[in-house]
């Protein structure tokens, strides 16, 4: 079965011919297929900011190591017990790459992020077909096309930020880091009644997207003094709630000057795992008392992402796609930056789930 896969560990960004990581389309075993399990004839996976930090080594680095989670397709076959959902083959679907077990104590304790069984159906979806079982797996309404449902899995992210957030209407809030993600989170925070609504963003373009698609204002923290831009915007007081989209060790500190007094500072993207930021803990925690926290997955967001997609607009993310064998042209297009998003196509399906 045709996979995109790390084939090499290294930065995709090495200089060095060499010491790069690569990216390429080799031959997986196809997944068994379990009494519960779906088999999904994958339409489209899009590429995450994560996916790089695969070929790093950020999660292991014995290659190949199979690529790919946003995804959605068409369901091929089914085992002889997925039928709890009411799964048909032919039906259009995306899903949740992680499997959360249900029986170990955090699932029970209702904390599936953390639970202890999460990577046994953790199997690339940058593929000809991926199994999962039943429960990761969602039908797509009418009006969302499979080149929408692939961004499902992003949706449910942008949906856990605001839950994390803790936001209530009228709350002000920004938004650092214009990225998929950010786009994404910046439409659900205006859906949950955000004011003063502002995308913090050094690529013009990407500042010119956020506006198109609900943000009052932007800054851009390279030309702006950024804190003195958020106090303006804000009457002196800051923003209630900030969200860091951006993974940058250069913005992630500047988060914390834009908040104001009480406010909840996410932290929701993946960052270095050797990087460590300085914290005046009078400063923020004790004099502002922020309440500070981070988003690792996405438990019990699915069904309302679900539910927002067709009101999201994601047009442009969703207008670079790449055909399955040129994985290492797409992902060299997403190293580039010259796309908000790159998608690839997998298999050519039509909305009907007819393989053309």
């Amino acid at each position: 079965m045709r996979t995109v896969a790390v084939t090499r560990i290294g930065s995709l960004r090495d200089p060095d011919p060499d010491a790069r990581g690569l990216i390429d389309v080799v031959d997986f075993p196809a997944q068994p297929l379990g009494p519960e399990d779906v088999r999904i004839r994958v339409a489209y996976a899009a590429i995450c900011g994560s996916d790089p930090h695969l070929a790093e080594g950020y999660f292991g680095t014995a290659v190949p190591i199979g690529l790919g989670h946003e995804i959605s397709g068409v369901v091929e076959e089914l085992g002889e017990r997925a039928h709890r959902n009411g799964l048909r083959v032919g039906d259009r679907v995306a899903g949740n790459f992680l499997r959360f077990c249900g029986t170990c104590r955090p699932c029970q304790e209702g904390r599936q992020q953390f639970c202890e069984n999460i990577q046994e159906y953790n199997r690339p979806g940058m593929a000809e077909t991926i199994t999962w079982h039943e429960s990761q797996v969602y039908r797509l309404p009418d009006a969302v096309s499979l080149l929408k449902g692939c961004l499902l899995e992003p949706t449910s992210v942008a949906v856990r930020i605001a839950d994390k957030t803790r936001a209530r209407v009228g709350d002000r809030v920004a938004i650092v880091g214009g990225g998929p993600i950010g786009q994404l989170a910046l439409q659900v925070m205006r859906m949950a009644g955000a004011t003063s609504l502002t995308m913090i963003e050094p690529i013009a373009a990407r500042r010119e997207m956020a506006s198109r698609h609900g943000a009052e204002y932007t800054i851009d923290p390279v030309s702006e003094d950024q804190v003195a831009r958020a106090l303006e915007l804000t009457d002196g007081r800051g923003y209630d709630v900030v969200i860091d989209a951006s993974g940058s060790v250069r913005a992630v500190r500047g988060v914390l000057d834009i908040a104001a007094k009480g406010a909840t500072v996410v932290y929701g993207a993946m960052y270095p795992a050797d990087f460590e930021m300085p914290l005046n803990l009078s400063d923020y925690l004790y004099l502002k008392e922020l309440t500070i926290t981070g988003v690792f997955v996405s438990p019990y967001a699915f069904p309302r992402a679900l539910q927002i997609l067709p009101h999201l607009d994601v047009d442009e993310l969703t207008a670079a796609v790449f055909d399955l064998d040129d994985a290492p042209a797409a992902f060299a297009a997403h190293l580039g930056g010259e796309h908000p998003k790159v998608v690839l196509r997998c298999n050519a399906i039509d909305e009907e789930g007819v393989r053309s």
